[in-house]
């Protein structure tokens, strides 16, 4: 009886970790990918640099101070002061 036991014990161990590393494949790797090239996206930021931050602004940077950027946006270039995670893309300007 006891060995029966201990067989049911076992797969039931298999299969949390089996569900565990299917998790982690699918779902925690690729997000910690996406995460690293965010990072990289924003250390590598330079002034003139197009962007388009997470809220939609599209401004051109003017400035940047440790975390802080300053963007100019529109024709009349207002500047605004965002914290630099806020930015979403490099806006890439080539044309084809």
């Amino acid at each position: 009886m006891d060995s029966a036991n201990n067989g049911g014990l076992y797969s039931t161990m298999i299969m949390l970790v089996a569900m565990v590393a299917i998790f982690y494949f699918l779902y925690l790797r690729p997000q910690k990918k996406k995460e690293k090239e965010y990072i990289k996206m924003r250390d590598s930021l330079k002034i003139g640099d197009v962007v388009i931050t997470i809220g939609g602004i599209v401004g051109i940077i003017t400035s940047i101070k440790e975390d802080v950027l300053i963007l100019e946006t529109g024709n009349d270039k207002n500047k605004v002061r965002i914290k630099k995670w806020a930015i979403k893309e490099i806006e890439n300007l080539e044309k084809n």
